[in-house]
């Protein structure tokens, strides 16, 4: 995730991929509904009669994953090789874009198991489709890991727990905090990194930047939790009096 855009992009599609949870469970508590199976539509005649039937969150994320390879693909300069062979060498080369490629890789199968488990097969596998996620987690958990960040084991742990405990919504709501939280704090280390709204450039050993990012990132989980109380609220008066 080199560069400004290599933060963005990614940060969004976790962070929208986290709100995405947050509305679910969100109308599981409301209208107690199970989380992991979404009410279809009632079966209406017409021409679009079957795309009201289909799931698009398999195909958001297969899409997602194909955006954020071409975006990783078109920022390598030169050859995209994996090991140079110059003087006899073995050098690993672009070792954090084949990371990123590798992860995105990941979320690519896990959509494609959501298109299958949701729309094709006669009856949806949802263990599939968290067991496809959990895998996408733990290629995450090692790539942040050599990006010097260990907030997301928490992440992996919680999607993990999903696996035994599909129906509980505790755990609904701490991935969806932690997806949120993973994708704007991924935008906010993009734009102190590469593109300070104060001019100044990065420095590890300047403390004040220390207590910036501290005290910055404790308004990020402020901010994350203050959104889920806010889709849960709107939720609550769309389901309930709108809807």
């Amino acid at each position: 995730m080199g560069g400004f855009e290599g933060h963005l992009y990614p940060g969004l599609s976790l962070f929208f991929y986290g709100l995405y949870h947050a509305r679910l469970v969100s109308r599981a508590l409301i209208c107690n509904y199970p989380v992991q199976y979404l009410p279809r539509h009632p079966w209406s005649k017409g021409r679009w009669a079957r795309l009201q039937q289909i799931y698009y969150v398999g195909l958001v994320k297969i899409l997602s994953a194909f955006i954020l390879a071409a975006q990783e693909l078109h920022n390598i300069h030169g050859q995209f090789v994996l090991i140079s062979k110059i003087y006899h060498q073995r050098n690993f080369l672009y070792r954090k874009q084949w990371q990123h490629l590798t992860l995105y890789m990941a979320f690519f199968l896990s959509g494609c198991v959501d298109v299958v488990s949701q729309n094709l097969l006669p009856q949806r596998c949802a263990a599939l489709e968290q067991g496809a996620q959990a895998l996408g987690m733990f290629l995450f958990l090692p790539l942040m890991v050599s990006h010097m960040q260990d907030s997301e084991g928490v992440l992996v742990l919680v999607v993990i727990a999903e696996l035994w405990a599909p129906d509980m919504l505790q755990l609904w709501v701490m991935k969806a905090f932690f997806y949120m939280m993973t994708g704007s704090w991924l935008i906010q280390i993009g734009f102190m990194l590469y593109k300070p709204i104060s001019g100044y450039k990065w420095m590890d050993d300047d403390k004040n930047n220390i207590v910036f990012v501290t005290t910055f990132f404790c308004w990020h989980v402020a901010f994350t939790a203050i959104l889920i109380i806010w889709v849960y609220g709107f939720s609550f008066l769309w389901y309930c009096y709108i809807c």
